[in-house]
C-alpha cells in the first residue's frame, strides 16, 4: 500500500482515507475491517471504533464514491457497473403501449398523418364540448 505522510492524513477525511484503502486493495471490504484500517491508518485510538462507526456508515452512504454491498460489504462505485432492472409492472405497461400503438396504427394505416398541422377542425359533429352545461350558483347558496 502507498505510503501516506502525516500532513497528508490529517488533511484527509474518513471518506478519503476509505477510498484510498479501497483503491489500494482492490477489493470489497466489510465496513468494519475498512473503518479499522481507517483508525489504523490515521492513528487513532481503538476507542473511536465503538463510538465513530455509526458515523463512518452515515459518511460512506451518502458519499457517491462507495456503493453498499451485499452482506455489509462496500466498495467503490467506479468498480461497479450499474444493472438496469426493469421491474414486471414497468415491462407490462410497455408491453400495453406498444399493443396500443399497434392498433391506432392499423386503423391509420390508409390516413396520411401530419401532427404539425396547424390547422383547425370545425366540425360541429365532433365537437367534444357541445353538450356542456354551466350551472350558475346564487351568491351564498350551499353546493351539495
Amino acid at each position: 500500500m502507498t505510503k501516506l505522510t502525516n500532513e497528508e492524513l490529517e488533511q484527509m477525511s474518513y471518506a478519503d482515507v476509505a477510498n484510498h484503502i479501497l483503491t489500494e486493495n482492490k477489493k470489497k471490504m466489510n465496513i468494519q475491517d475498512l473503518f479499522a484500517k481507517v483508525i489504523k491508518l490515521m492513528g487513532l485510538p481503538e476507542s473511536y471504533f465503538e463510538s465513530k462507526i455509526g458515523d463512518f456508515f452515515g459518511l460512506l452512504s451518502t458519499d457517491k464514491r462507495f456503493i453498499m454491498l451485499e452482506k455489509g460489504y462496500w466498495d467503490l462505485r467506479i468498480n461497479h457497473s450499474n444493472k438496469i432492472v426493469l421491474d414486471d409492472e414497468e415491462e407490462d405497461e410497455e408491453d400495453i403501449l406498444t399493443n396500443d400503438e399497434d392498433i391506432v396504427a392499423s386503423d391509420d394505416d390508409n390516413e396520411e398523418v401530419n401532427y404539425d398541422d396547424d390547422s383547425v377542425d370545425d366540425d360541429d359533429e365532433d365537437d367534444d364540448l357541445k353538450d356542456l352545461v354551466i350551472l350558475d350558483e346564487e351568491p351564498g347558496e350551499d353546493s351539495i
